[in-house]
């Protein structure tokens, strides 16, 4: 059997719903870490009939939490920014996942190789791809994972390295 999204994808998985706000989500992401023992940064998103109709990531919360001008912020002197951030997580845990999901989605069937998967999380900077096949969705492939499964590859038959952990405090 080749390498392929099928040896590294995960069949448990976590999804939400476009109605879901933002602080939903957010416990949504603590609790599936919870229940996986890892840190969960994204899911995918399915209307009622369980179609994926988009991706909910770390980043597209920090966007809708990002302010919009903050680029200018280190011009301005007299900005002040006390409680600001409780402010924008207060508003932006009311938003719906289904207005600041990433809809724009890439997502590669079982079989597809490897390779072919590495290829695409590089070019379009992407840490899951969904597996679809036939429009049902059979896991999800996170780049943790696939990087796990290249480990055992890249090490085998190597001598030990010298390498050191360094502590500078």
């Amino acid at each position: 059997m080749a390498d392929s999204a099928r040896q590294v994808m995960d069949t448990r998985f976590f999804t939400l719903r476009p109605g879901h706000t933002l602080g939903q989500a957010a416990r949504a992401f603590v609790e599936a870490g919870e229940a996986t023992g890892r840190r969960v940064f994204g899911m995918m998103v399915v209307d009622h009939q369980g179609k994926l109709v988009g991706m909910l990531s770390l980043y597209d919360i920090l966007l809708a939490i990002r302010p919009k001008h903050i680029h200018l912020w280190g011009e301005m002197q007299d900005l002040d920014l006390e409680g600001l951030l409780d402010r924008t997580c207060r508003q932006a845990a009311a938003l719906r996942v289904g207005d600041v999901m990433t809809t724009d989605l890439i997502t590669v069937e079982p079989d597809t190789h490897l390779l072919r998967v590495i290829d695409l999380m590089l070019k379009k900077h992407v840490r899951r791809l969904p597996v679809v096949e036939q429009g049902r969705i059979l896991g999800i492939v996170y780049l943790s994972r696939v990087f796990e499964y290249l480990l055992d590859r890249l090490t085998v038959s190597l001598p030990e390295c010298d390498w050191e952990c360094v502590d500078p405090a």
